[in-house]
């Protein structure tokens, strides 16, 4: 059973006993912040778990592209040297979102199992099969109460074992009771939680006992399933309640699962990577190097192809920072690993191709970008080539003694030269020096500290916990809504009942007109007024979570209070002149594809005060008459005053009749359509606009640079910007014409003759310099050469 039709029987399984088929999300969550990468089949479905969101369905089957390789799930450095871990893997899974519980999941996750293949079952034996519960106990600390052993899910497997076949007694050794975190799953510190049920599959037919618990034996007893059931709900004390709709959600790694169907000691020796090995092979060795068949390098590179090529897929790319650091440092320590094999030549990107062969038809967004991600890849090869011969070059130089690496030495690499930490490590291992990764955490800390300074207050949203109601929004800034306090919280993001006079922190109210920051476009500003005289700044606007708006607030007068209530008055000339800004945002980006080509997606945006910044994809930088033709464009479409027309509407339907979904966005079932001429520009939006394109006056493109490797950023003005840019630049040109007496077109060839001079006046007087200091060394040579000794 090849790897595709696996995959395929799991998905084909739960759609006949009435499952959605969903498709992977990408790799990057949406409105997430507090993940970095998709960790997990439930990750898309967490605000459904939460109650946030609603779904027309109410269970679901995956396969889920996932990513390990930074924070609390980080199995980076295990890869290549075990026969399990993986960076980029898939994760198959079945939910229910309040309609079955244990009762039909275990009798489910069996039924698939062990099924003949001719059912659509995967066949394995049930005698190598073993499950685990949760056995109870106090998981929160010596002094809180203990959690019941899950006895219910005990009973099912008991029963389901026995209709398999199996004894009381022998159904009963089948069970073993786990009574630690590993069979109690967390969201986190408050919310949903539940006992697991794992399912292991031991290699050893004769197995007499559960040996899931012995490091020894942990490649010939995996566990292939997790069932998690989401039963309570713990609050701020640590007290658990039942949720009133207890849900599913169960995860099992494909790579696992085909290592064990097609009898394979190793993930590693299924379908899923031996094309790749020998891909990675074959590159290695064209590349100069020799690279044996069992090397942990090879599995190094058919493993980090997969992270790299798919999360560039997903419109990442390699960068010192957040998402961009965690896919160099993948792609760096692959590249580590065949020059360790002798690679001498560029040969990381070739992967690609064969890999997209493999993927294409489960994931064929490797196939769709191949181009794209080919040409990133081999960038940034090309990059870490010089970051090597750099780094390597400063790093002997400063351990020419043999000392150790200081954590100052390490992050002046990284920061200055990209040269990642880890890369730094090994190269103290392989030169049996010392690091200090503590020193160079503390330095990174320091760095990071200094930016939040420089980017003033701002609450630790991170730390917020806020599980409350959501806010009611109010779009016409004219209703100056009012709001009942919900939350209040100080910077640090600790819950509070009060901020006084001077204290600054996040107030979450029940209704308002502040738009949160989200799709670039930033937060509102104002003022939020109590009747009792409090008053408090709003710096800007967040969301706490997608329907959730937090107010980070200065409190100017009085003191703000839970549960008071607060009429907010929003800056309106400020959010006119965003509205203009974004707006001219959704025709830019129409006018950069008509002239550019259907290559360019958004990267990214900042819609500010009659300003805006606009990431791209775009290799070359764009022509003067490029850039014309761009604003040309809008302003033939601010000229002909189109109406902006916004409307909800079902998702697909928005989709069927043109309108531009970001990639990365998360959209619900009813989406917000943003059309500015039916013709022109038609995007999902959930920003706030002009009421018709002449509101924006004239765009004017101040400035096209290169942000990142394929990407350029536009800056651009609108509105009253756009008149105070051009009244600043015409004075500019008024006051040169004055200064040398010529008009503006000349203005140019004479600014480059007056440079020839000061060139030729620096190269003239640099040549006298130089003759007056020879002739300064000579005259002193001749006064050394006569002057007499005196001997006392």
């Amino acid at each position: 059973m090849d790897s595709n039709e696996i995959r395929e029987r799991f998905l084909a399984f739960f759609a006949r006993h009435g499952h959605e088929r969903v498709a992977s999300s990408p790799l990057v969550p949406g409105d997430d912040p507090t993940l970095t990468f998709t960790n997990a089949g439930m990750v898309q479905f967490k605000d459904v778990f939460l109650g946030f969101d609603k779904r027309p369905y109410t269970t679901a089957a995956t396969s889920q592209r996932c990513l390990r390789a930074g924070g609390k799930h980080n199995d980076l450095e295990n890869v290549g040297y075990t026969s399990r871990h993986h960076t980029f893997f898939e994760m198959l899974g079945n939910f229910s979102f309040g309609d079955y519980f244990k009762e039909r999941a275990i009798p489910l996750a069996w039924e698939l199992l062990t099924a003949d293949p001719a059912d659509g079952g995967y066949g394995l034996a049930p005698e190598q099969l073993w499950v685990t519960v949760f056995g109870g106990g106090k998981l929160f600390g010596p002094d809180s109460p203990a959690v019941p052993a899950d006895e219910d899910a005990a009973a099912l497997w008991r029963e389901t074992l026995m209709k398999a076949g199996f004894s009381a007694a022998e159904a009963e050794r089948r069970i073993t009771r786990i009574p630690t975190t590993d069979n109690f799953w967390m969201m986190g510190e408050t919310g949903p939680c539940g006992p697991c049920s794992e399912i292991f599959y031991n290699r050893d037919p004769k197995a007499t006992r559960f040996e899931g618990e012995d490091e020894a034996k942990a490649d010939d007893c995996v566990e292939i399933w997790n069932l998690v059931f989401m039963q309570f709900n713990r609050d701020g004390e640590g007290v658990l309640h039942d949720l009133p709709a207890p849900c599913v959600d169960t995860g099992m790694g494909l790579e696992r699962l085909c290592a064990v169907l097609q009898a394979k000691p190793s993930n590693y020796d299924t379908d899923l990577f031996t094309p790749l090995l020998a891909a990675a092979k074959k590159a290695v060795e064209d590349a100069g190097g020799e690279a044996p068949a069992d090397s942990a390098s090879l599995r190094v590179l058919a493993d980090h192809i997969r992270a790299a090529a798919f999360l560039v897929a997903d419109r990442v790319l390699p960068s010192n920072e957040g998402r961009g650091y965690v896919l160099r440092r993948i792609i760096r320590r692959a590249l580590r690993h065949g020059h360790q094999l002798g690679a001498t030549k560029p040969f990381f990107a070739s992967l690609a191709a064969p890999l997209a062969e493999l993927m294409a038809a489960a994931h064929p967004e490797i196939a769709q970008r191949l181009e794209q991600v080919t040409a990133a890849l081999a960038r940034e090869e090309e990059r870490f080539a010089k970051t090597l011969h750099d780094g390597m070059r400063l790093l002997q130089k400063r351990t020419g003694d043999g000392g150790g690496i200081d954590g100052a030495t390490a992050f002046m690499l990284y920061d200055t030269y990209g040269f990642p930490a880890d890369l730094t490590a090994s190269y103290a291992r392989d030169h049996g020096l010392s690091v200090d990764m503590e020193g160079f955490e503390k330095e990174l800390a320091k760095q990071q500290a200094r930016s939040r300074a420089a980017s003033g207050f701002k609450v630790d949203l991170q730390a917020v916990g806020y599980d409350g109601p959501a806010t009611v929004f109010e779009r016409d800034p004219a209703k100056e809504a009012s709001g009942e306090v919900l939350a209040l919280y100080d910077e640090a993001g600790a819950p509070v009942e009060v901020l006084a006079e001077g204290d600054a922190g996040l107030a979450v109210l029940s209704a308002t007109g502040f738009y949160a920051e989200a799709g670039g476009q930033v937060g509102d500003r104002g003022v939020l007024r109590g009747a009792g005289g409090e008053q408090a700044e709003v710096i800007t606007t967040v969301k706490v979570r997608g329907d959730v708006h937090g107010h980070q607030v200065r409190v100017v007068a009085g003191e703000l209070r839970r549960k008071a209530e607060l009429a907010g008055q929003i800056d309106r000339e400020r959010r006119t002149a965003v509205c203009r800004a974004h707006s001219a945002t959704h025709l830019l980006h129409e006018a950069l594809r008509r002239v550019l080509g259907d290559h360019v997606e958004q990267r990214g945006s900042l819609v500010e005060g009659d300003r805006l910044r606009f990431d791209f994809v775009q290799e070359q930088a764009l022509s003067d008459e490029q850039l014309a033709d761009v604003e040309a464009l809008v302003c033939r479409q601010a000229l002909a005053n189109a109406p902006v027309v916004i409307e909800e509407l079902p998702y697909p339907e928005a989709i069927d009749r043109g309108a531009k979904a970001l990639f990365g966005e998360k959209y619900g079932s009813v989406v917000r359509m943003v059309q500015i001429d039916p013709d022109f520009s038609i995007e999902l939006c959930g920003g706030t606009h002009v009421g018709s394109a002449s509101e924006i006056g004239q765009l004017f493109i101040r400035a096209d640079e290169a942000v990142a490797a394929g990407i350029r950023r536009i800056e651009a003005h609108a509105g009253f910007a756009t008149q105070r840019e051009l009244r600043e630049r015409a004075a500019l040109v008024q006051g040169l014409e004055r200064l040398l007496k010529k008009p503006g077109p000349a203005l140019l060839e004479e600014v480059a003759a007056l440079r020839g001079q000061v060139q030729e006046l620096q190269k003239a007087g640099a040549k006298a310099e130089q003759a007056a200091l020879q002739e300064k060394l000579a005259q002193l040579h001749r006064e050394r050469g006569g002057a007499k000794r005196f001997v006392a």
